[in-house]
């Protein structure tokens, strides 16, 4: 089959490659009808992971229809219209018990190598190297699923592919935001980066009734684009004092609610800041910090490598802050988003911006990768 594979840094490739085979009761294969790229996907092509391997096949996002399942699968037969969430959760362990589906003991393939950086193993995840807890990724004309009764979930008839396709983790990552902030009716919430998951963190804090909700941004087309699919109202860094601002549309205390979205992760230490590219993500931590009202709620998503310098930690305790973090979203939400895409009140095919098909996804990246030609998600099909 074909499939999108690493090669080297910033070098991604369309190969013939095995087709994948169930190798447990418990999985399914899925043939994938749409994979989107997704900005934890930017260290890998960047060839920060050292335990990437040149023909590793990249993809955490994806839907698809089943074609062979195993013997100990319950709720999906061939023919099955599925999204598949990002991670991968066995169900059964006492994280996953518990609904925290991220934590997953058991989802991971080599748990122990990646406990020496993260201090505990989490979940599995698609498009990521083995060696690191993955699987073989979506960008690919057939995937296999394991734990699929967990993993996958059916989409309902009148939900589209390219809508359906961000409840694989766009989606639920953004709800996880709102719920992790305690986003309650009459808050106001501020999020920083305007891409699909910020975009869709906006969008849930006001499903759970916010008062206000502001996306902090520097591309004027993404934030027309959360002010007119969210109904956010945008913020451009350049143009404005941000924490000014944020006070004022908060009668002078800060927003309740702070979320940091912003894609790039940052340099490891100091000494690394003199010799790579640093990215977003220390700065808007910091200012959401500061800016965010005494007692609120600082939430920070995504997949952040190593550490942040200069954390303002005198901050969080004199202004008796809760900072919360999460890598991906737990799979439990994925059904109840669902529901709310076939009722109309999620509405995310707007941020398919790019539609190409899967030999063309190496340039799909490069628009992603570079935010060219107003790119926000790429989407391939096979």
């Amino acid at each position: 089959m074909r499939a999108l594979c690493w090669v080297g840094a910033d070098q991604l490739a369309v190969r013939e490659v095995p087709d994948p085979e169930l190798r447990n009761e418990r999985d399914i294969i899925v043939r994938v009808r749409r994979s989107a790229t997704c900005g934890a996907d930017l260290p890998l092509l960047a060839g920060r992971d050292p335990l990437l391997r040149s023909g590793d096949v990249l993809g955490a996002e994806f839907l698809g229809e089943v074609v062979e399942t195993g013997p100990g699968v319950r709720r999906h037969r061939s023919g099955d219209r599925v999204v598949v969430g990002a991670g991968v959760a066995c169900g059964g362990c006492w994280y996953c018990r518990a609904g925290l589906h991220a934590c997953c003991d058991n989802g991971s393939t080599e748990p122990a190598s990646v406990d020496d950086g993260w201090g505990r193993s989490d979940a599995g995840c698609f498009g990521r190297p083995r060696a690191a807890g993955g699987f073989a990724g979506g960008h690919a004309e057939y995937v296999r699923v394991p734990y699929a009764d967990v993993t996958a979930v059916r989409v309902p008839d009148v939900v589209g592919d390219d809508r359906a396709l961000f409840a694989a983790d766009a989606a639920p990552t953004g709800w996880l935001a709102a719920e992790l902030g305690a986003v309650r009716p009459g808050d106001v919430v501020a999020v920083w980066g305007a891409g699909a998951v910020g975009q869709l963190a906006a969008r849930a804090a006001t499903l759970r009734g916010c008062a206000r909700v502001v996306v902090v941004d520097r591309h004027e087309e993404r934030l027309r684009m959360a002010e007119r699919h969210t109904g956010a109202e945008p913020l451009n860094y350049r143009r404005t004092d941000v924490s000014a601002e944020l006070r004022d549309h908060s009668g002078g205390r800060g927003p309740d609610v702070c979320v940091v979205a912003v894609g790039e992760p940052p340099a490891r230490s100091v000494v690394d800041r003199f010799g790579a590219r640093v990215g977003d993500r220390p700065d808007a931590l910091r200012e959401a910090v500061y800016a965010c009202r005494k007692g609120g709620t600082v939430v920070v998503l995504g997949g952040t490598d190593g550490f942040v310098d200069a954390f303002p930690l005198g901050a969080v305790t004199d202004k008796r802050l809760t900072v919360r973090g999460a890598r991906r979203p737990d799979l439990r939400d994925v059904p109840m988003l669902l529901d709310r895409m076939a009722r109309d009140e999620l509405r995310t095919e707007h941020l398919a911006t790019h539609r190409l098909p899967l030999e063309e996804a190496p340039r799909g990246y490069a628009l992603f990768r570079d935010r060219a030609d107003g790119c926000v998600r790429a989407v391939f099909s096979p």
